[in-house]
């Protein structure tokens, strides 16, 4: 898995709240009814709204790991377009779109 050079230094310098970090999104995870490719979606979505390249990036990999289809990835940027407006869905899609590129 793909893990940024900042995050595995960040790991090193403290290792108990990445254990921590961790923990908590594992229990975020199992507190309800949706299954992975579905959480790993919705995580798109919400990266999507905070205009991250990084989690965009991230969470497109990680629903890529969970069987989402290219096109569920697209539509998922798509329907952030009248909620976040133009100018980021277009900087989301162009995310998505390097980290499909990479996966083809």
């Amino acid at each position: 898995m793909y893990l940024p050079k900042i995050y595995k230094t960040f790991s090193e310098q403290f290792p108990e709240i990445v254990k921590d970090y961790q923990q908590l999104g594992k229990s975020c995870r199992s507190a309800g009814p949706l299954d992975e490719k579905s959480q790993d979606l919705v995580k798109l979505g919400i990266a999507v709204g905070t205009n991250s390249r990084g989690s965009v990036m991230s969470q497109t990999r990680k629903a890529l790991g969970e069987g989402a289809s290219r096109e569920e990835i697209i539509h998922v940027v798509l329907l952030s377009l009248t909620t976040t407006g133009f100018p980021n869905m277009m900087a989301a899609m162009g995310w998505v779109s390097e980290v499909l590129e990479e996966n083809k």
